[in-house]
Formats: C-alpha cells, structure tokens, sequence
C-alpha cells in the first residue's frame, strides 16, 4: 500500500508498561491506516484491533483532540508530539509519515513526571507549580471593570503570547534536564506583564522557583529544545524575564 491508495502499512513500536512494572517496547504491525486519519484516531483503531484479538489495549491520554487542552502528549520517534513544528499530538495527522515507517512512541521522560501506565503520565507536578503561585489572589473584578485598566497594546499581546501555554509538558520531556522553566516563565510572565499581576510578582516567582526545585523539576541551560517542541511556539524571551525577576526578588528579600 501507499499514499497513492490513501493508506499505508506502519509499525509502532510501542512502549507498553503496567503499574508498578517495568516498562518495555512493543511492536505492532498496524497495516491499512488511513493518511487522514489524526495519529490519535490511529491508536483508536489499534486499540479497536487489539480489543478484538482479545489483547490489552494501549493507554494514552487525550480529550479535546482539538490542540487546545494540552491533555495529549507522547514522544514519537524522539520528538514530542511528534515531527510537525507548532502542533499537539491529537493535531498530527497519518499523511505525515510513509508506507513502512517504524514510528517510535514513548510516554514524556522526567523525573517529576511518573509513568502510570504505557504512555499515560502524572502530571500533576504541573498542577502543584501553579498552585505554588501561578494565580494572582486579588479581587480583578468582571471582564469590564479589568477591561478599564488601560493595558498598552505590546504588552497585552506579550502577556498573550505567554498565557497561550496549555500546560502539555512538552518543554519539560524535549528538556535535556527535564526543566519546567518555560512552563514557570509563562506562567509568571503573562501575570507580571498585567497589572492584576504586579502586586504579587516578586513572591510569585520567589515561589514557583523554589517548587520547581522541590519537584525534582531540572534547571534551564539554554538548549532551546522547550521552545522548538512547544506547540504554542512560547518563546525563550519569557524565560529571561522569569530569570530577571527572580534575581531582583531574591535580592530584595535578602535586603529585607
């Protein structure tokens, strides 16, 4: 079979691990799959297959499988939501691989982030760093009362472009440290460029940075691998302002 068919024969090499076990790679001969399938339809049909061979089904996490919830994630031949730049998992579509690939998919690998079963992970070290400060606890009022706090135009669209993160984790697998500084710096960045955010600024990022820390999350070394995987294309500028601001805070607490 070929693209010129409209289907192709793959092999996926497969990471399959239980709870508690040690993982391993499974392979799967996946033959007949539609190029415009997206590559989460491709793993529903496997798991369609598998169930009526009487095998267990593969394990993955997704939702709105429309780019925007960052629930989906797996790293398909080394690369976090796969080869496609500025795309989530659920937005990768079968056209972009070839008859008789060998595709590779592997859950995120990092400390912080523990594998549950085959490529579902506990991201709830995510959850935790927001709670460490990623919120403002003013009182900002409703839409129209924020609305009349005049915001210049470039940095609304600054705080924008940070507030796009969908908290997918891809920055942290693509990491050689496994470093959730992209994550934290868009989070503290979008806040901090606000107004509702400033009041809290220093001790925002005084907090997340020592959570970040406690989570077994690693430090920034400037690969810029976070930025090429990020399917929001989140800039490493944010992860500068995140450094700035966590000296000037930590300074000043020492002064105190």
């Amino acid at each position: 079979m070929s693209t010129e068919t409209g289907k192709i024969n793959i092999t996926l090499e497969v990471w399959r691990q239980k709870i508690g076990e040690k993982g391993r790679f499974e392979t799967i001969q996946v033959p007949g799959v539609e190029i415009h399938m997206s590559f989460l339809e491709m793993l529903d049909v496997v798991n369609e297959r598998l169930t009526a061979d009487g095998r267990e089904t593969i394990e993955f996490d997704s939702d709105c499988r429309e780019g925007i919830c960052g629930t989906c994630g797996a790293v398909v031949n080394g690369v976090p939501h796969g080869p496609e730049k500025a795309m989530t998992l659920c937005q990768l579509h079968m056209r972009k691989f070839k008859d008789g690939d060998v595709i590779v998919v592997e859950p995120w690998r990092a400390r912080a982030f523990k594998v549950l079963k085959d490529l579902v992970m506990d991201r709830g070290a995510l959850d935790r760093l927001i709670e460490a400060g990623g919120y403002i606890s003013t009182n900002a009022g409703s839409a129209p009362e924020a609305n009349n706090i005049p915001v210049p135009q470039p940095v609304a669209d600054d705080a924008m472009d940070a507030a796009a993160c969908i908290g997918c984790g891809a920055c942290v697998a693509a990491c050689p440290n496994a470093s959730a500084m992209l994550f934290v710096a868009a989070n503290v960045s979008h806040l901090s460029l606000l107004p509702q955010g400033r009041p809290e600024a220093a001790k925002r990022v005084l907090d997340m940075q020592r959570a970040m820390d406690s989570l077994g999350f690693g430090n920034c070394s400037n690969e810029r691998e976070c930025e090429a995987a990020c399917p929001k294309e989140i800039k490493i500028t944010h992860i500068a302002r995140l450094n700035r601001q966590f000296f000037k805070a930590a300074l000043s607490s020492r002064e105190k």
